[in-house]
């Protein structure tokens, strides 16, 4: 999930930062400069974005299978004790 968040939002600022940079008329060796800083800039925050979230889906997956786990096995030791 880490790498997918990376992926994407480095390219979302790498193509904002073109379009912008085309629209103002800056030269293309300062547009693709800033446009990699930002592919950079943002690939990091997208990487940590992924990573956090895989933790807390992982995180809540975890615990609903480990409350269903001892909800069944209370229900069994109810069931075998009458």
């Amino acid at each position: 999930m880490a790498r997918t968040y990376a992926g994407t939002l480095g390219l979302v600022a790498f193509t904002t930062a073109i379009i912008r940079g085309g629209l103002s008329g800056g030269g293309a060796e300062s547009v693709l400069f800033g446009a990699w800083l930002g592919l950079m800039a943002f690939a990091a925050i997208g990487f940590i974005a992924g990573a956090l979230a895989g933790w807390v889906v992982d995180d809540s997956v975890r615990s609903k299978v480990e409350a269903e786990l001892a909800d069944q096995e209370a229900r069994s030791d109810a069931g075998s004790k009458s």
